[in-house]
């Protein structure tokens, strides 16, 4: 028995799959099989059984389970305490996040945190938050990014950076030299909209909630899956939209689109920081979310409110 064959082990035990598991430990399919075969053998018992769709553990597999947890959890600290002493010099970490801080935000912060640590490797998954949401509990990610708060089982979710969202129009557009509407405005223009899932489309329907607007009695244009394809729609005359002050900036620098102010509107929401209470996480993971929750490090963006 080795520790190869017990992080497998775990894995597939925790996901109750061979495929996800193997997409974890970064291995094929038939290489985890042959992991948990080797341990039934050295052990002499048979770990799993074949639910619906799921493996399942055997009476043996939950003995072993507890046990082989701890033990693992030892052997992780003890690795990660080498690799500090390496000055984490080495290392891996998968990073998902939505479209905003997936685009506008982490890029920048990614490529700070490898000047001072060259030798980890990021790799950075960008969807809606929806989707990470889902990663995050499938464990196929170490750290989500969102912008809605994720709750639920064996989930850790705390704030991170606070976003404001900005209404915008085209430049020519009636409502860009008022400088200010009426909520209820926003049921007389048609409106052009995120793809359900996303923190942006979740934030305006619970916004407009307060104000007793259902989103169904807001015109609605096209539907896209960022925020880039989202304003520029608006440039082209599509309709008004709700954006993130950090999609918008450049943008709006250019004269393509305008900003208009929302009367008694508090359109202000948070980026999350998600993990699963769960995660095998070592000092890598650690560092960048030391990092990445630096003051100094996020000054690299300009946190004045878009006007």
């Amino acid at each position: 028995m080795n520790f190869k064959q017990l992080e497998s082990f775990l894995w597939v035990a925790d996901l109750q799959s061979f495929t996800k598991a193997a997409r974890q430990l970064y291995m094929s399919q038939p290489a985890v099989s042959f992991q948990i075969k080797a341990l039934e053998e050295d052990l002499e018992v048979m770990l799993f059984k074949r639910g619906d769709k799921k493996m399942v553990l055997t009476d043996a597999g939950q003995l072993l389970y507890s046990e082989a947890k701890q033990m693992f959890r030892h052997y992780q600290k003890i690795k990660a305490g080498l690799d500090d002493l390496k000055g984490l010099k080495t290392g891996h970490l998968v990073v998902g996040a939505g479209t905003i801080p997936g685009e506008y935000l982490l890029p920048l912060l990614i490529g700070e945190f490898k000047k001072k640590y060259p030798g980890i490797q990021i790799t950075l998954k960008v969807s809606g938050s929806g989707q990470v949401e889902r990663w995050i509990r499938e464990r196929e990610i170490d750290l989500g990014i969102t912008g809605i708060l994720v709750e639920g089982q064996e989930i850790e979710c705390r704030p991170w950076l606070q976003d404001q969202l900005v209404l915008i129009v085209p430049s020519l557009h009636p409502w860009a030299d008022l400088g200010t509407i009426k909520v209820s405005d926003l049921k007389n223009e048609t409106m052009i909209f995120r793809e359900q899932g996303s923190g942006t489309r979740r934030t305006i329907e619970q916004k407009l909630v307060e104000h007793n607007i259902a989103i169904e009695q807001i015109p609605k244009g096209i539907e896209l899956g960022s925020s880039r394809a989202v304003i520029t729609a608006v440039e082209a005359g599509l309709g008004v939209s709700i954006v993130s002050r950090y999609a918008v900036k450049e943008p709006l620098e250019l004269g393509r689109v305008r900003v208009v102010q929302v009367d008694n509107f508090d359109l202000s929401r948070n980026f999350y920081q998600v993990q699963h209470s769960q995660s095998m996480a070592g000092y890598a993971i650690e560092a960048f979310i030391d990092f990445i929750n630096n003051h100094e490090a996020l000054e690299i963006f300009d946190f004045n409110e878009t006007s």
